[in-house]
């Protein structure tokens, strides 16, 4: 045979004979349609394009193998918030309309769930039962009492936690309010140390593991925050748990004014404090033992006002970590607008 002619021939049977598995395409499987990607073309390649390469690439896929399939996620993504005005009071009226959120600086489509204070709470209520609250324990309980009865509505739920030498739950999640008042009050006071963090970290994770889909979760805590005896878990877990598990941080400082004499004191505070920041909460320092119970008050009626927005991010769902929340409002600059500053994306 000429050598023209056998070279014409190899290279047909080299065409014919391309493995089915070498397919220069990807597929996209969105889970939920509705939300789109922010996909762009990728560069044109100089291959020849078969019907199948018609769907356009994103930039970042095209240092990917030729032949990985991308399977994209959408995740609704829950946010809780809270609106005041000047004076603190809670803000009422706002929609979908008037809030901004961006994920890692990308606007999102916001939605509204629901009217404000009306989606259920799975409330996980943590007491400090260490020797540096035993002289106001009897009054912290009796104020508790009362914000359960101000909290809980139909549909609502509670768990109670202790926090001494290790975390213990005292009471098991219930929506019967008589049996959470009747719960806290058996708790009684010890010269434990404080294992704080060990406890947020189980209370959350019990939180998530217990609470209806699409509740607000909420951790509220009465502590002065003086870690002093964990042994599995950091701030940092703390903060990493309470984000995973989508929780709303309020503490109460029972300590008053002798707070700012005392370092270990002051670092609980700061403990706690970056809990709520993150979380979209708050951290409260009673100046007075006496005002405990109008914090309580404070909390309750925030919650019974607060909104919850949301909105499905989409990603690839083999990439996890920490997704950075911002949360405005647009149109009413003298709002003070608090909310949780981000999230993490699970593994499916």
């Amino acid at each position: 045979m000429r050598p023209l002619a056998l070279g014409m021939a190899l290279s047909l049977f080299g065409l014919l004979s391309t493995p089915p598995g070498l397919s220069r395409h990807r597929r996209f499987y969105p889970i939920l349609p509705a939300q789109q990607s922010e996909s762009k073309p990728g560069p044109v390649t100089q291959q020849q394009p078969g019907p199948a390469m018609q769907q356009p690439k994103r930039p970042a896929d095209a240092a990917q193998s030729q032949d990985e399939t991308i399977h994209l996620s959408s995740r609704l993504v829950l946010v809780p918030v809270s609106a005041s005005d000047s004076t603190g009071q809670p803000v009422k009226g706002l929609t979908a309309a008037d809030i901004v959120i961006e994920e890692d600086g990308r606007p999102q489509e916001v939605q509204a769930l629901g009217k404000p204070g009306e989606t259920p709470i799975d409330l996980a209520l943590l007491v400090d039962v260490s020797g540096s609250t035993q002289k106001q324990f009897a009054f912290e309980q009796e104020a508790g009492v009362q914000f359960l009865k101000d909290v809980l509505k139909t549909n609502d739920a509670v768990s109670i936690f202790s926090i001494g030498l290790t975390p213990n739950r005292v009471l098991a999640r219930t929506g019967n309010s008589n049996e959470a008042v009747g719960s806290l009050m058996s708790i009684k006071p010890s010269n434990e140390p404080t294992a704080f963090f060990d406890s947020i970290v189980q209370a959350a994770e019990y939180l998530d593991k217990t609470a209806e889909t699409g509740s607000r979760r909420v951790m509220v805590v009465i502590s002065d925050g003086e870690e002093n005896y964990s042994k599995n878990s950091t701030l940092e877990d703390a903060l990493k748990e309470l984000q995973k598990n989508d929780c709303l941080f309020y503490s109460i400082n029972p300590s008053g004014g002798g707070i700012k004499l005392n370092t270990i004191s002051l670092r609980g505070q700061a403990y706690m404090e970056a809990m709520a920041s993150q979380t979209g909460g708050q951290a409260f320092n009673l100046a007075r033992t006496e005002n405990l119970e109008s914090v309580f008050r404070q909390i309750a009626a925030e919650l019974q006002a607060q909104y919850l927005f949301g909105y499905y991010a989409t990603t690839d769902e083999h990439i996890t970590g920490f997704r950075r929340i911002t949360v405005r409002a647009s149109k009413r600059q003298d709002l003070r607008i608090r909310a949780r500053q981000g999230y993490y994306v699970r593994k499916q």
